[in-house]
Protein backbone atom coordinates (compact mmCIF):
# COMPACT_ATOMS: atom_id res chain seq x y z
CA UNK A 1 0.00 0.00 0.00
CA UNK A 2 1.05 3.28 -1.06
CA UNK A 3 0.42 6.75 0.31
CA UNK A 4 -1.15 8.43 -2.82
CA UNK A 5 0.02 11.94 -1.60
CA UNK A 6 3.51 10.82 -2.44
CA UNK A 7 3.18 10.53 -5.75
CA UNK A 8 3.60 13.34 -8.13
CA UNK A 9 0.95 12.04 -10.86
CA UNK A 10 -1.79 12.97 -8.15
CA UNK A 11 -0.44 16.38 -7.14
CA UNK A 12 -0.85 16.84 -10.94
CA UNK A 13 -4.31 15.77 -10.88
CA UNK A 14 -5.01 17.56 -7.37
CA UNK A 15 -3.95 20.81 -9.39
CA UNK A 16 -6.10 19.71 -12.79
CA UNK A 17 -9.62 19.48 -10.80
CA UNK A 18 -8.59 23.09 -8.42
CA UNK A 19 -7.87 24.82 -12.24
CA UNK A 20 -11.03 22.86 -13.42
CA UNK A 21 -13.08 24.02 -10.54
CA UNK A 22 -11.86 27.83 -11.00
CA UNK A 23 -12.26 27.45 -14.80
CA UNK A 24 -15.59 26.34 -15.02
CA UNK A 25 -17.28 28.48 -12.14
CA UNK A 26 -18.73 31.06 -14.86
CA UNK A 27 -19.99 28.93 -16.66
CA UNK A 28 -23.58 29.65 -17.27
CA UNK A 29 -25.91 28.56 -14.42
CA UNK A 30 -27.85 26.44 -17.09
CA UNK A 31 -24.69 24.50 -17.50
CA UNK A 32 -24.50 23.71 -13.72
CA UNK A 33 -26.08 20.20 -14.01
CA UNK A 34 -24.51 19.75 -17.73
CA UNK A 35 -21.34 20.45 -18.90
CA UNK A 36 -19.90 22.28 -15.70
CA UNK A 37 -20.66 18.90 -13.87
CA UNK A 38 -19.32 16.57 -15.89
CA UNK A 39 -15.99 18.37 -16.24
CA UNK A 40 -15.73 18.60 -12.78
CA UNK A 41 -16.37 14.78 -11.33
CA UNK A 42 -14.47 13.53 -14.37
CA UNK A 43 -11.61 16.14 -13.29
CA UNK A 44 -11.98 14.80 -9.43
CA UNK A 45 -12.27 11.23 -10.38
CA UNK A 46 -8.89 11.08 -12.00
CA UNK A 47 -7.11 11.98 -8.33
CA UNK A 48 -9.58 10.19 -6.57
CA UNK A 49 -9.23 6.95 -8.72
CA UNK A 50 -5.00 7.14 -8.08
CA UNK A 51 -6.15 7.36 -4.60
CA UNK A 52 -8.38 4.15 -4.51
CA UNK A 53 -5.76 2.01 -6.29
CA UNK A 54 -2.94 2.87 -3.87
CA UNK A 55 -4.97 1.17 -1.17
CA UNK A 56 -5.55 -1.75 -3.26
CA UNK A 57 -3.74 -4.80 -2.59
CA UNK A 58 -0.55 -5.21 -5.60
CA UNK A 59 0.58 -3.73 -8.85
CA UNK A 60 -2.42 -5.20 -11.08
CA UNK A 61 -5.01 -3.46 -8.68
CA UNK A 62 -3.35 -0.33 -8.61
CA UNK A 63 -2.74 -0.76 -12.24
CA UNK A 64 -6.56 -0.95 -12.82
CA UNK A 65 -7.47 1.94 -11.44
CA UNK A 66 -4.62 4.30 -12.78
CA UNK A 67 -6.55 3.04 -16.25
CA UNK A 68 -9.63 4.39 -15.14
CA UNK A 69 -8.47 7.60 -13.91
CA UNK A 70 -6.41 7.84 -17.40
CA UNK A 71 -10.72 7.30 -19.26
CA UNK A 72 -11.18 10.07 -17.00
CA UNK A 73 -8.70 12.46 -17.94
CA UNK A 74 -9.34 11.36 -21.76
CA UNK A 75 -13.25 12.61 -20.47
CA UNK A 76 -11.40 15.88 -19.20
CA UNK A 77 -9.43 16.58 -22.59
CA UNK A 78 -12.71 15.94 -24.29
CA UNK A 79 -15.05 17.97 -22.00
CA UNK A 80 -12.26 21.16 -22.22
CA UNK A 81 -12.18 20.51 -26.06
CA UNK A 82 -16.48 20.85 -26.07
CA UNK A 83 -16.56 24.06 -23.73
CA UNK A 84 -13.42 25.77 -25.62
CA UNK A 85 -15.79 25.35 -29.05
CA UNK A 86 -18.90 26.30 -26.97
CA UNK A 87 -17.11 29.10 -26.26
CA UNK A 88 -17.56 28.80 -22.50
CA UNK A 89 -13.67 28.31 -22.05
CA UNK A 90 -11.27 31.44 -23.00
CA UNK A 91 -8.50 30.14 -25.79
CA UNK A 92 -5.54 30.78 -23.01
CA UNK A 93 -7.91 28.91 -20.18
CA UNK A 94 -8.52 26.07 -22.69
CA UNK A 95 -5.02 25.89 -23.51
CA UNK A 96 -3.57 25.47 -20.30
CA UNK A 97 -6.28 22.97 -18.94
CA UNK A 98 -5.66 20.66 -22.18
CA UNK A 99 -1.79 20.89 -21.34
CA UNK A 100 -1.87 20.19 -17.78
CA UNK A 101 -4.40 17.53 -18.73
CA UNK A 102 -1.91 15.95 -21.35
CA UNK A 103 0.88 15.53 -18.79
CA UNK A 104 -1.42 14.03 -16.02
CA UNK A 105 -1.69 11.41 -18.93
CA UNK A 106 1.73 11.34 -19.84
CA UNK A 107 2.57 10.68 -16.65
CA UNK A 108 -0.14 7.76 -16.15
CA UNK A 109 1.04 6.39 -18.76
CA UNK A 110 4.63 6.24 -17.33
CA UNK A 111 3.27 4.98 -14.03
CA UNK A 112 1.65 2.06 -15.85
CA UNK A 113 4.17 1.31 -18.22
CA UNK A 114 6.60 0.87 -15.07
CA UNK A 115 4.03 -1.28 -13.02
CA UNK A 116 3.81 -3.51 -15.92
CA UNK A 117 7.44 -3.67 -16.25
CA UNK A 118 7.79 -4.57 -12.43
CA UNK A 119 5.58 -7.37 -12.84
Amino acid sequence: MQDFKQLKVWHKAHFLTLDVYKSTQNFPREETYGLTSQIRRAAASIGANIAEGCCRKGDAELGRFLQIAMGSASEVEYHCLLARDLELLQPADYGRLAGETIEVKRMLASLIRKLRADS
